[in-house]
């Protein structure tokens, strides 16, 4: 068995402890372009080999073990609805009255039945999952593990990719609530975020999706029946509509390769400024695109529209005729300004906001930063529209902008100085390399205000010296220092393809799940380690990010053969319920 397939086996306690012996004694002895092999070496991390053509898959998760239909297309979205759906329509069927209720965890479900018919629904929901890899759990309340009685229940048909490695299990369940029911009250076993005791002549209606929580598209009109009580607007609901501006290019295109040349020789001073100003690693594309756009359909439903802006490229893979997404040409928005064709990421940010119908509030992000789990809009706005920044421990350097400066750290020196002669403040730290939340509104009055800089950015074909970074830094401290943007916070992680150390980063990130976003970056693709590193991210991203997205062709074809199997409804109902709790 070779060295891998043994490890990938191995415990990680044990792996771990292994890597970390290695990679404090021996790899410091190990010539620096061979490490990051080693390191692969001891860390693998895609999935091991697993049967073709399976229908399910036992696999473990937090939970425990537990069995999962394989649905190469699945998203968490569709899951989530999936089990509340079958939920409600089986209560229908029975004649069990229910009505929706909100929950705190956005990814759940909850409906609320009558405590009468708890019996009676325990007993269907039993029947539901027998036979067909359903999970039912019981969910103990905050302070109320000692009960005896389960008070609510989850239900949950969990689906995994064809490797096993990303189950959408539990945590999208259907909670089932049994209520109290007193002469005029009915009561909720536990807190939710709009009442859990109402009338119980609470009028009965109707409301579509969107109401319950923020983990759903905003054009999502389906309805589901509930309490009159749970339909009310509340201060921290977030109902402005946000985009996605993606910008993207192919640095192995031979036609694009061309204008670079010709752009290079045009510009002459780049020799004497900075190495990275025109550096290959800028330009190299892995494919991390079509994982940020599946991490941003499996975790952000809510996004409204996503822009993708190029120089006239498209990825072979991406299905261009997706309503919600929106090719953008340099040309389009950078109209009669600024020289194209254009190799400068700042010169492009810089004419962002001009994207037609563009809307007010939108998320600019790099194709190398993707979302790590599912997220809600309020970890990127406030429910009035300001803007939240995430500024880094990473300083500014404070010594006046030099020669020697990178790129970047330039860009970071000219916008501390607009900053300081326009509010007398001083700007000492940088942004984290996660989405940037963005006004339109803000940029359109920065450019109007700092008209020279920007048009200046706009005009470089590559990083100058004299460039400002407007939506990565500039835009998020003029927002906070005229009152329409606040600090936020995110679980983040950051790492440098080229560190040894990242192939143990990225394993724990697979194992625990737990950032809000996160970036594999690359120094300098020059490196005599390069293929390394595009054999790290090859193996890491598909095994995060399984699911095929419906912005990739092949998502049409998979969809039509991974309909989920009808229900084993001919299983005897059990006479008792005992219910596994939930973990």
């Amino acid at each position: 068995m070779a060295l891998r397939q043994i490890l990938r086996l191995t415990p990680w306690s044990v792996r771990r402890r292994i890597f970390e012996t290695v990679e404090t004694r021996v790899l410091p002895r190990v010539a620096p372009e061979r490490r990051l092999r080693i390191a692969r070496t001891l860390m693998p991390l895609g999935p091991g080999r697993r049967p073709a053509d399976v229908t399910a898959l036992r696999v473990r998760t937090p939970a425990g073990w537990l069995t999962a239909r394989v649905d190469p297309a699945a998203a968490p979205a569709d899951v989530r609805r999936r089990n509340l759906d079958r939920v409600v329509q089986a209560l229908d069927r029975a004649g069990i009255d229910w009505f929706r209720v909100p929950v705190r965890a956005a990814v759940r479900t909850s409906v609320a039945v009558r405590r009468t018919d708890r019996d009676r629904t325990l007993r269907l929901l039993a029947e539901l999952v027998t036979g067909d890899h359903g999970t039912l759990r019981t969910v103990f309340p905050a302070g109320r593990r000692g009960r005896r009685e389960a008070e609510v229940v989850s239900v949950s048909w969990p689906v995994t990719d064809p490797g096993g490695s990303l189950v959408l299990g539990p945590e999208l369940g259907c909670e089932v609530e049994f209520w109290r029911v007193t002469k005029d009250r009915l009561i909720s076993p536990r807190r939710n975020p709009v009442a859990d005791d109402i009338p119980a002549d609470e009028p009965e209606t109707t409301a579509a999706e969107p109401v319950f929580g923020s983990f759903a598209a905003r054009d999502d009109t389906t309805e589901y029946r509930t309490r009159r009580v749970f339909t009310t607007v509340d201060p921290d609901r977030i109902d402005f509509p946000i985009d996605v501006v993606y910008t993207w290019v192919d640095g192995g295109d031979p036609e694009w390769q061309q204008r670079k040349a010709r752009a290079l020789e045009r510009n002459p001073w780049i020799g004497d400024v900075s190495a990275q100003a025109a550096n290959d690693s800028r330009y190299v594309s892995r494919d991390e695109l079509r994982y940020s756009l599946r991490a941003l359909h499996c975790f952000a439903p809510w996004v409204r529209r996503v822009f993708l802006v190029t120089d006239d490229q498209t990825p072979s893979w991406l299905d261009r005729a997706h309503p919600r997404l929106t090719l953008v040409s340099h040309r389009e928005i950078f109209g009669d300004t600024g020289t194209l064709p254009t190799f400068n990421s700042q010169a492009i940010e810089s004419r962002l906001h001009r994207i037609p119908e563009l809307a007010e509030h939108f998320l600019y992000l790099n194709d190398d930063v993707i979302l790590g789990r599912p997220v809600g809009p309020e970890l990127f706005f406030t429910p009035g529209g300001l803007a939240k920044f995430f500024a880094s421990a990473a300083r500014v350097d404070t010594a006046p902008r030099g020669p020697a400066d990178r790129p970047a750290d330039s860009a970071a020196k000219n916008n501390r100085r607009l900053i300081q002669e326009t509010f007398g403040r001083m700007l000492t730290r940088k942004m984290m390399h996660t989405p940037h939340p963005s006004r339109r509104s803000v940029i359109e009055e920065i450019e109007d205000r700092f008209a020279e800089h920007v048009r200046a950015t706009a005009g470089h074909q590559f990083r100058h010296p004299d460039d400002i970074s407007l939506l990565s830094s500039l835009q998020q401290y003029y927002a906070y220092l005229t009152g329409r943007a606040a600090p936020g916070r995110i679980r983040y992680l950051y790492t440098d393809l080229a560190q040894p150390a990242t192939p143990l980063r990225l394993a724990r990130l697979l194992r625990s799940r737990d950032v809000d976003a996160f970036c594999l970056n690359d120094v300098d693709v020059h490196s005599a380690a390069v293929a390394d590193q595009e054999a790290l991210v090859a193996e890491f991203l598909p095994a995060y990010l399984p699911f095929v997205s419906p912005f990739e062709t092949q998502h049409r074809v998979l969809r039509a053969i991974a309909a989920p199997r009808r229900p084993n409804t001919d299983r005897p109902v059990p006479p008792d319920v005992a219910l596994p709790p939930v973990a």
